[in-house]
This record gives structure tokens, sequence and C-alpha cells, in this order.
């Protein structure tokens, strides 16, 4: 990785082998039922779509992007579509939801290769997307496009999608690290209730309250998203650490917990390969609106960079999005040092 300014790369033109279909086939796809050599070869697509748009970052897998495509959790339905060239996938969308939360939404991915854009490739699929979503009886849609492919929001848009939520992706280079900053941040007073925790896998004994903590985030901003509170059980945590650890992901979760009470009053997590070494993900943050101002999300924060150092080895940025209207953890993150990388959109299209 050289380089954390935004950039795009000229989109490059089809180049059709010989027997491309001139009329794109969109085939419904079971990741499940699948053989080996198909899931790996929509692991390839997702790796290639992604170092075309991250050249400097360190690649995807196909292999793990091929295992991704059969991890769900028990509530969840995914219905995958892909366009074939022979044994090439040239295209492939899904439509996820919930089965008993947020039953109105349903979330869609779509993924061109590189070379085989601006060939109707995405509409098609699109329009069987749309399809499997509406007999779903979903009609509020979302899905998420980067500035780093500019392609998308223009695609987005010609469908009618409203920008309901942009976000602010950063990345913080780990050799610029102000120590003395994070020093003081995890500076507590005498007599300080409050005991932090470090886990990769939560304790039996934490669990249900971190399944408590974790639904913080449904005070987090949503912007323009009709989207109601999530519940996050016991289960699903111990659903989710099990496909991480399938992965070879690491996830490292600091929460901070009130001596007085028992209650975790915080917690922030990073996720982080060792086959990618370089680059760690920064995922939720979060402080109970009741437990703020007292120094918590600051705190969580600066712990979790100290221990990525040692815990991480060969680690150089952290990336991160917030919600450009979260001004609060956006501060926090730009005196660590986080500095704009690129942009995020969640969309919402709605079917009726």
């Amino acid at each position: 990785m050289t380089s954390t300014a935004p950039q795009t790369t000229p989109e490059p033109q089809a180049t059709p082998a010989p027997g491309w279909p001139t009329q794109p086939t969109v085939t419904p796809f079971d990741p499940h039922a699948a053989t080996l050599a198909q899931r790996l070869a929509v692991g390839q697509l997702l790796a290639d779509a992604f170092h075309h748009t991250h050249p400097d970052d360190p690649a995807l897998l196909p292999e793990t992007e091929a295992l991704g495509l059969t991890h769900s959790l028990p509530t969840e339905r995914k219905e995958h579509l892909v366009v074939w060239n022979g044994d090439q996938a040239l295209a492939w969308g899904n439509v996820e939801y919930d089965t008993e939360q947020n039953t109105h939404m349903a979330h869609l991915r779509l993924t061109v290769h590189p070379t085989a854009r601006r060939r109707g490739l995405g509409r098609a699929v699109m329009t069987e997307l749309l399809k499997s979503a509406a007999a779903a009886g979903r009609h509020t849609l979302t899905f998420g496009t980067s500035s780093r492919s500019p392609a998308g929001e223009a695609f987005a848009q010609a469908y009618g999608a409203q920008p309901a939520l942009p976000m602010r992706q950063s990345r913080l280079d780990l050799t610029t690290l102000d120590h003395d900053l994070t020093t003081r941040w995890q500076t507590r007073p005498h007599g300080d209730p409050f005991h932090l925790h470090l886990w990769q896998r939560v304790p039996d004994e934490y669990l249900t309250r971190v399944a408590d903590m974790m639904m913080v985030m449904n005070t987090a901003p949503r912007g323009d998203l009709e989207q109601h509170d999530w519940t996050i059980t016991p289960d699903m945590i111990r659903s989710w650490e099990t496909m991480i650890e399938e992965a070879n992901e690491t996830r490292h979760m600091i929460a901070i917990e009130d001596t007085r009470t028992g209650r975790l009053d915080a917690y922030s997590e990073t996720f982080w390969m060792p086959e990618r070494a370089t680059l760690v993900y920064q995922g939720a943050t979060a402080v109970r609106p009741d437990a703020r101002g007292q120094g918590l999300g600051k705190w969580v924060k600066a712990a979790m960079l100290d221990h990525v150092l040692h815990a991480c080895p060969g680690a150089r940025w952290v990336q991160t999005n917030n919600a450009n209207e979260n001004a609060p953890m956006l501060g926090i993150n730009v005196a660590l040092g986080f500095t704009p990388y690129s942009s995020f959109t969640e969309w919402q299209l709605k079917l009726r």
C-alpha cells in the first residue's frame, strides 16, 4: 500500500472472449449446492473487482470470499445470481434479508467484473434482484456505493435510489499514532468504577450482556434509512464468531464494564487477517447514552489502537466508517489521526 489518497482507476473496456454471450443470461446460484470450483469463480470475481478499485490494498482471497458466500445466520435468507461465461463468473449479485426483523427491508449487492462492464450485465442482474426482493415482500431496499467506483453512484441514481446515509471512510497510519494522546485517554481517575475487558471470543458469562451492549448501535445515526431497531441475541454472536473463525479472521473486542452494576457501558471491535496483515478494519464503537461524557469512548478507542499495535503483526493502517452526521465519533477519530480516504453511501430504493 503506497497511498491513502482517494483515487479512481479508469473503467477498462470489455474485450469479449470467444463465445461470450451477446445477451447476458442471469442464473440462480446456490453456494451450498455449487461445486467448489463454482464458488471459487465467484470469489475470484469479487477479488478482481476489489483489486480494481483498491489496487494498493492487500488483495482479497478468492477462497475466503467463496467461503463467505455460504455464511448466514439461521434467520437470514440470501438469494444469489450469477452471469457465467463458461467457467468464469462475469457478474454476481445477491439479495439478503432477515425473516424475523425489519421484514420490510432487503439489502442488495452487485458486482460486475472490471473487464465485463458496460455490456448490460449489471442491469440484467439488478432486474432479477428487484424481482426477487419483490417476490419476498421486501419493498425497502438498501445497497452501498463507494467513491472509488464512481459508476456505482450513477447506477443508483438511474434506478431512482436516494442517498440515505452518506459516510466518510477514514484511515489511520499507525506509524503516526500519537502515543502521548492514547496514554492520556487511557488514564482513569483514582477509584474509577469502570473495568476494561479484552476478548476474541466472548466468555459465556458475558454473552447476554454483550448482546445487550451491542444493541446500543441502534442509537447510531441512520440518516433517512427506514430501518427499525435490530435485536441482537447471544446465538447471533456465537454464529458470527464461528463465521469469523472459519474465515481465519480475528475479531478483537474491548468492552468496558461498570463494576458497580456489572453492566457493559462501551465497546469497540476490530477485524484483522494475517493474510491481509497491513490493513485492520474498525468495526462498531458505541457508548451507552446515559454513560457518555465520562471519556469511555476515547478510552476504548485508544486502548484498541494500542492493542492492535502488538496483536496484529504487520498492521499499518486502520480503516473506519463514520456517518457524516455522527460528529462525536468523527471528532474522536480525527483527533486520533484518521484522515479521509474515500466516501461510502448507503442508498435506499423504494419499490412502492
